[in-house]
């Protein structure tokens, strides 16, 4: 018997060489990998043992092009591997982030270290396995080697074959814009609804497969598995999107090109971002999951004193909607900065960055606590700034006459508050580069500590696209140089976030998706907002400039558009979608109509101890409590799509034994979104843990809750 023990263990030992298995601390998902026929990498991934990811194919395809180490010789790193080692570890810790949804956050999962080895061409790379409750994230590593220094990727081969045609929210895959309205179709169904769901009005638009779409995907099975395919820790590599063989349902990385066409430009020793798969039958676990932050690095800063939480307000809505202008004059068919004399030239009237203006911000802001005023405009430059290609469009330094930068900081700073810099690039990244460190040196001057960084339009280098290789290390090498300086940066049309924030937490904020603006531009359907969190915001928060509460423009302008919300759905925003820098987005005269209500948006904190997800549907509810992290205040937020919601709150999340003032601000009865949008109820009521809210969200509405212990 012991023989024949003895035997069929050897005859094991290939199959446990090519095959090995991690699973969640919970036990709940296991990944397995494994070398198919002609030694091509594979994984296969189960939840609770129902298959989330089928047998998939992993590898990179490699150019053949004079700038790699193997020149014209190059070969693929595809297939003809074979297993040299395998390890297997566990990690738990607790780390603290500087700005966050929770004031602790655990980091525990099972790991998977796999070594091959691909004999013929004498090249070693690892691919690591990290395996959480949620989900997991797997990387590729390439060692420094003779015969593995320099290359170029052609292709990464990444596959996630899903095991059936899921209901999915997806954007079209597009290397140049995220700001489209999001898809809700099966799998089956993208090729069908793709053309339609392209925005081709946008300023860049570059998309490159009718079956393409981006990360963060949000997926639904059958049987009620929820999925999210994403990245985390994309540094120094290309944006992945994934293209869809719409007839298996496998989805394929797909990286974002340089101006080349290539995909990449590596040298060893080097690794890829994480791909992520988050699965669980509770769509509340996608939104309280923090595994992208997880797969990121621990902070690289080691002073983090001066980054903060901030909520703001500034000029810029009013030119949105098409009431002011960024442009000092008009008429002048181009600028030339250092030859156009703007002394020479007749204003507008319209302009919003004049001092008079800003200086009412600025009374505004200190007079309701908000901490600092974004002004747009402010710089010469303007008149021909969008979709020229135009290299030298700002400098950055220099105002426009009617803004006098010195008065206004130092009247700022002498009400309590900060105004906060605005650095469109129009795309041209050379000349912000060039300009980069004279523009911070101007805020640190003044004492601006934060910056919003614009990216409209095609990308200067001519012929790159805003998620290449490239344009991720320029987005890196500012908010670096801004972390030199003191400087947090909130970035508008640059890459979507995977995580970064965690590394470097003066990212306070991207844009990098569809905001508000749309609203003014004939708006977004009332569910964008309640798909959001499950797509965009998987990578880090968003400034989505939230708090229009006189959703009817045509009633101070001349914008015919309306907000797709109601009043108490916008207050909602500031709880369901997360981020640490929140604007109050309107204009203070329309905030003094409804002074009652905007009482709200003074209340709510940017930064919390503790959040629960409450309730939560892809694209039709989400439900949210949130801890103040300076006190014992709760708040809860309810957004709901255009077929409203009941919500029945159970307030278990409270202190036992505790008292609690509750300001309610809900729906009222004959609210909606189209017909009656700015219907709102507040009352008051004294509560305590364990007692039940019934609260009606309207059709596009929500709810908002303040709640200060006692």
């Amino acid at each position: 018997m012991k023989k024949i023990s003895v035997i069929l263990l050897t005859l094991l030992l290939p199959m446990m060489a090519m095959a090995q298995s991690v699973s969640s601390p919970d036990g709940n998902v296991t990944v397995k990998f494994s070398l198919a026929d002609g030694g091509v990498p594979t994984y296969e991934m189960t939840y609770k043992n129902k298959p989330v990811v089928k047998t998939s194919r992993l590898g990179l395809e490699l150019a053949k092009d004079k700038h790699a180490s193997k020149g014209k010789n190059e070969t693929d790193l595809m297939d003809g591997f074979k297993v040299t080692n395998t390890k297997t570890s566990s990690f738990d810790e607790t780390w603290t982030p500087v700005w966050g949804e929770w004031s602790q956050i655990r980091n525990n999962y099972n790991e998977l270290e796999v070594s091959l080895n691909q004999p013929s061409a004498d090249r070693n790379i690892i691919i690591r396995f990290r395996v959480y409750n949620e989900g997991f994230g797997l990387r590729y590593e390439f060692p420094q080697q003779k015969s593995l220094n320099y290359f170029l990727i052609k292709e990464e081969h990444t596959q996630f074959a899903m095991a059936g045609d899921h209901t999915a929210w997806w954007l079209p895959g597009d290397y140049d814009t995220q700001e489209q309205e999001t898809q809700e179709t099966k799998l089956s169904e993208i090729r069908a609804r793709f053309k339609k769901a392209v925005n081709w009005d946008n300023s860049s638009v570059s998309v490159f497969s009718e079956t393409g779409v981006q990360t963060a995907l949000q997926m639904k099975t059958a049987d009620g598995l929820y999925i999210n395919i994403h990245e985390a820790a994309c540094e120094d590599y290309a944006t992945m999107h994934l293209n869809l063989d719409d007839k298996n349902f496998v989805f394929e990385s797909w990286l974002t090109p340089d101006a080349t066409g290539l995909k990449g430009c590596m040298q060893t020793p080097c690794h890829t971002p994480w791909r992520t798969v988050k699965v669980s039958d509770d769509a509340r676990d996608m939104l309280s999951t923090s595994l992208t932050l997880n797969l990121n690095e621990p902070c690289k800063i080691e002073d983090t004193s001066w980054i903060h939480p901030t909520k703001y307000c500034g000029v810029w809505w009013e030119m949105i909607v098409g009431k002011s202008t960024w442009e000092y004059t008009s008429g002048l068919p181009s600028v030339k900065l250092g030859e156009t004399d703007y002394t020479k030239l007749t204003p507008n009237g319209r302009h919003g960055a004049n001092t008079a203006h800003v200086k009412e911000y600025i009374d505004f802001a200190a007079a309701n606590g908000l901490d600092q005023v974004l002004v747009e405009g402010w710089n010469i430059g303007w008149e021909d700034w969008a979709n020229m290609w135009k290299r030298d469009v700002f400098d950055f330094v220099t105002p426009y006459p009617d803004f006098d930068i010195k008065y206004l900081n130092e009247y700022a700073h002498s009400k309590g508050v900060k105004l906060m810099m605005h650095h469109e690039t129009s795309s041209s990244t050379q000349n912000y580069e060039r300009h980069l460190k004279d523009a911070f040196n101007l805020m640190n001057k003044y004492g601006y500590d934060a910056v919003k960084t614009g990216y409209v339009g095609d990308i200067i280098p001519r012929g790159d696209h805003h998620y290449s290789q490239s344009m991720n290390n320029h987005y890196m090498y500012v908010l670096k140089e801004a972390a030199k300086h003191h400087i947090m940066v909130n970035g508008h049309e640059a890459v979507r976030p995977t995580g970064l924030c965690r590394t470097y937490p003066n990212l306070v904020g991207n844009e990098s998706a569809r905001g508000t603006e749309y609203e003014a531009f004939g708006g977004s359907r009332p569910d964008h907002t309640v798909i959001l969190p499950f797509t965009r915001l998987q990578g880090g928060p968003m400034d989505y400039t939230p708090g229009i509460l006189e959703t009817q423009l045509n009633t101070w302008s001349d914008n015919p558009n309306y907000v797709h919300t109601t009043l108490v759905g916008q207050l909602a925003l500031y709880l369901t979608m997360y981020s640490p820098l929140q604007m109050a987005a309107d204009l203070p005269e329309n905030y003094k109509k409804y002074d009652d209500a905007f009482q709200f948006i003074r209340d709510v904190p940017c930064d919390w101890s503790d959040s629960r997800y409450l309730e939560a549907e892809p694209a039709r509810y989400i439900t949210v409590a949130r801890k103040d992290k300076k006190s014992d205040n709760w708040f809860v937020g309810g957004k709901c799509n255009e077929d409203g919601h009941l919500t029945i709150l159970t307030l278990d999340f409270l202190d036992k034994g505790r008292k609690y003032e509750a300001t309610i601000y809900a729906d009222a009865k004959d609210a909606d979104y189209e017909k009656n949008p700015k219907a709102y109820t507040i009352t008051k009521k004294t509560v305590k843990q364990g007692q039940k809210l019934k609260i009606q969200q309207a059709r596009g509405g929500g709810f908002a809750i303040s709640l200060k212990a006692l």
